[in-house]
């Protein structure tokens, strides 16, 4: 039997991208997976909503959940904790995916724009823990392996990350810091907390909008998902407090073929594109892996 079968996993911001391939991949293993977001109607650019997950789930066989969710409001936050222990009994993960972007300096970020992604990105990432907490420690009692898993980068601290956007990398490193800190905290609960992000560009929808280039340098969201699936299979309680990177975590684990990530199969020899805080940009070509730091 699979680890995640029958654990409940919280996903926010998983109508599309990351978050949705996330559950669909849990479903596989029998858990129950609440898709919280804030689509619950269709977009007019953007494909999913939060009902068309949770379909995508319960035919991937699991069962699901659909919460809209506002990651910024406390209220609402706590409304998607009590309706998942209301319909599951308890939670066993969370999954800290909901995010918010925007590639500005201070000078250029609007103060609206900033307290956006401070909201969704930092201080979601720290209420939804503070709120499903008692929860997890439940499932710890219960030896269930609670984690808390935060899709965020590695801490490297070269001023090429802070020079152009440094509002957004503040956002996300600060919750790369919190997640080391969750994880020192809460060793004494039995519940662990890691991080995981992309060696390179996934292809979302945001990643369309930079044309057919962006797309065949890019990886479909499956990467992260079998990463994330590795990861909270793992019943090692030291693996915590670890800054992870998708690809270097699944070569660890036995993984040697990448191009099945790809997401212009056709294009299998494009120099892929490193996303925002790896290392070594420049270096990043396909047959050529470049250091990291953080895992």
């Amino acid at each position: 039997m699979s680890e995640l079968a029958n654990k409940t996993i919280i996903i926010t911001g998983a109508s599309r991208g990351i978050g949705r391939e996330m559950a669909i991949k849990f479903a596989e293993q029998g858990a129950n997976v609440v898709v919280a977001a804030k689509t619950a109607e269709p977009h007019p650019k953007l494909p999913g909503t939060i009902f068309s997950v949770a379909e995508e789930v319960e035919a991937a066989g699991g069962q699901a959940l659909a919460i809209q969710v506002d990651v910024r409001d406390e209220a609402s936050v706590e409304s998607m904790i009590a309706a998942t222990v209301d319909r599951f009994g308890g939670i066993d993960i969370l999954i800290n995916n909901a995010g918010a972007i925007a590639l500005a300096g201070v000078e250029s970020t609007p103060l609206k724009k900033f307290d956006l992604m401070m909201q969704v990105n930092f201080r979601a990432t720290f209420l939804c823990a503070q709120k499903a907490l008692p929860h997890l420690k439940k499932s710890a009692k219960e030896g269930r392996n609670p984690q808390i898993l935060s899709l965020c980068p590695p801490l490297d601290f070269d001023p090429r990350w802070m020079k152009n956007h440094s509002p957004y990398t503040l956002t996300k490193y600060g919750m790369s810091m919190l997640t080391l800190g969750m994880s020192e905290e809460f060793k004494r609960y039995g519940i662990r907390a890691n991080a995981l992000w992309p060696r390179t560009v996934i292809a979302t929808s945001a990643v369309a909008f930079g044309g057919q280039h962006a797309v065949n340098g890019a990886r479909t969201p499956a990467i992260m998902a079998d990463a994330a699936l590795t990861l909270l299979s793992s019943t090692d309680m030291e693996l915590t407090g670890k800054l992870i990177i998708d690809e270097e975590f699944l070569r660890e684990n036995g993984v040697t073929e990448f191009d099945q990530y790809r997401a212009n199969p056709e294009k299998v020899d494009s120099p892929l594109m490193p996303d925002l805080f790896v290392q070594e940009p420049e270096a990043y070509v396909v047959g050529k892996q470049p250091p990291l730091k953080g895992y």
